[in-house]
């Protein structure tokens, strides 16, 4: 009796396990580093082709991570078990990236804040406002979501921003948001929308350091800009 041959994949994916190995990671292109992340997914199928494709199609490694769950199970060979498992390592990448930040000095640790802020918003095709709360000694306590609306806008209510800071001992807030279009210059409205959180602010010993708004690429510093 002629047994069949092992599916051809299966030796790349060995090869492949073994250059991680050596190596840890650095010496894979982003395909194959997705590509190996999909072999879990996928214990029996070929995932070469589709990892090249959702490269392509999100335009980078990263892209297909930040990419919605319901665009990535729109694309061939997604479903929800490996749109889920994409998505959890985003997570898991926001979250260990938050650990290195949180309860230490956001100005001694200002790129990994920025790195950090990136990771959670700069690749949303909508506005998102978040919060950076900081104690007394300028150490980050709590990042929160405030608002998300449409592709280039959302409300924000300076009262409430003030009333949190309160609710959780905040002295200092550092304000940051996105701008989907990839353009990080502060409109009119980003500019008023701060002065008014630093007037709301300001009477009750709460200082508002900076707005940064970003994009996956870039950011602007209001502080910087002189703007506030």
């Amino acid at each position: 009796m002629i047994e069949n041959p092992p599916p051809h994949y299966e030796g790349h994916r060995g090869r492949l396990r073994e250059r991680f190995q050596a190596t840890g990671g650095v010496a894979l292109q982003d395909y194959e580093l997705l590509e190996m992340l999909l072999f879990t997914v996928y214990p029996r199928r070929d995932v070469k082709p589709l990892a090249k494709s959702l490269i392509q199609k999100f335009g980078s490694f990263a892209g297909v991570f930040h990419a919605p769950m319901d665009t990535l199970m729109e694309c061939p060979g997604i479903g929800l078990t490996a749109a889920a498992f994409l998505k959890g390592i985003k997570e898991t990448a926001i979250r260990l990236s938050r650990s290195e930040i949180i309860q230490r000095n956001a100005f001694e640790s200002w790129q990994q804040i920025i790195d950090y802020c990136r990771l959670q918003c700069g690749y949303e095709m909508v506005e998102q406002f978040r919060v950076l709360f900081l104690d007394k000694r300028n150490n980050l306590i709590a990042d929160e979501q405030q608002q998300k609306g449409t592709v280039d806008h959302a409300s924000v209510y300076p009262r409430e921003i003030v009333k949190r800071a309160l609710e959780i001992g905040a002295t200092g807030l550092i304000l940051l948001h996105n701008h989907p279009s990839g353009d990080p210059t502060p409109s009119a409205s980003d500019i008023d929308m701060t002065l008014k959180v630093v007037d709301a602010a300001r009477p009750l010993g709460i200082i508002v350091h900076d707005h940064i708004i970003l994009t996956r690429s870039s950011h602007a510093s209001l502080k910087t800009l002189g703007l506030i």
